[in-house]
């Protein structure tokens, strides 16, 4: 784990005044942004909204990133502040193009929250496996053609990753499903692992230009996000993962996280870590509900998948 102010892999665990009960309003009093820029991918559902709103009370200006600009704008009109709307299609190469070349000056936040969750099998034009294209390579794209707005001023990314990451390592030798039977869950599972990896790498490569990236779980939060999953299903895991000690969020409490990592001066220099609940994850002990796998921290995978990532969108 690296810390941009000391330049050197740190060791103490990061914990805060907030908890899993915290909710987003609770982890912004106080903190003014005014001036400062941000963007939400997938900010017209879930904690997408809870985040712009945490977000925009701070003073700061928030652009909605999202795929349906009608249901982006009736969230903008919703919220106190300085709020707009730009399409954003993460499976879509051109869309992420076009949102890049149409932003200008500097980006302070980007919160990399969009996703897909458990999809059927489906692939992108390319023959991309859909959850890892959204998920992973189109916030890759965005990230990687922002990154000269975001070393401006210096900034912070956020990576909403998910505890389903203990379900998968990124498989590097078939991402796409080709060979192997496709699993939901596991596609699903290796993406969030992605999302960690970038952090990871992206700190490193980065923290020269003041740029910070960590990760984080948000929690259970019933949304938008499941609609793939079938409910009796989706019940019956959640009941399952609530005997091992895992709780269900309010969409409040699950954009708590999200906007500490991106706000909290408790974080400022800080990168390259998986949060939850308002803290630093610990290890992974083998349970399926928390913690952080070590193979999303392994530097050596997040310099891979770098790599992969940018040969594979050329």
């Amino acid at each position: 784990m690296y810390d941009s102010r000391l330049g050197n892999i740190m060791t103490e665990h990061i914990t805060t005044p907030f908890d899993a009960a915290s909710t987003a309003a609770q982890v912004v009093a106080g903190i003014d942004l005014t001036g400062r820029r941000a963007v939400v991918t997938g900010g017209a559902s879930g904690i997408g909204v809870e985040t712009a709103k945490a977000l925009a009370s701070t003073g700061a200006e928030v652009t909605l990133a999202v795929r349906d600009t009608a249901a982006g704008q009736r969230v903008a009109d919703g919220i106190d502040g300085t709020v707009r709307v730009a399409p954003l299609d993460l499976a879509d190469r051109a869309s992420v193009a076009a949102f890049v070349a149409g932003w200008d000056g500097p980006l302070h936040i980007l919160v990399n929250n969009a996703g897909v969750m458990a999809a059927p099998e489906t692939r992108t034009p390319e023959g991309w496996e859909l959850q890892f294209a959204t998920n992973h390579l189109g916030h890759f794209a965005l990230t990687t053609g922002l990154h000269r707005f975001l070393a401006v001023e210096g900034a912070r990314v956020v990576s909403v990753s998910s505890s389903a990451h203990l379900m998968s390592p990124v498989v590097f030798d078939d991402i796409h499903f080709v060979e192997r039977p496709y699993d939901p869950w596991a596609a699903y599972g290796q993406s969030k692992t992605a999302n960690v990896l970038l952090a990871v790498e992206a700190t490193k490569r980065w923290a020269a230009d003041g740029i910070t990236v960590n990760a984080l779980m948000p929690g259970g939060i019933r949304t938008n996000l499941q609609r793939h999953v079938d409910p009796r299903q989706m019940e019956s895991m959640i009941d399952q993962a609530v005997e091992q000690g895992f709780r269900v969020k309010t969409p409040e409490q699950g954009a708590a996280t999200s906007v500490l990592v991106a706000t909290s001066p408790l974080l400022e220099g800080v990168g390259g870590r998986y949060f939850e609940d308002c803290a630093e994850a610990l290890p992974n002990d083998g349970n399926m509900v928390n913690g952080v796998a070590a193979y999303a921290l392994d530097p050596e995978a997040a310099a891979r998948l770098w790599q992969v990532s940018e040969e594979t969108l050329g």
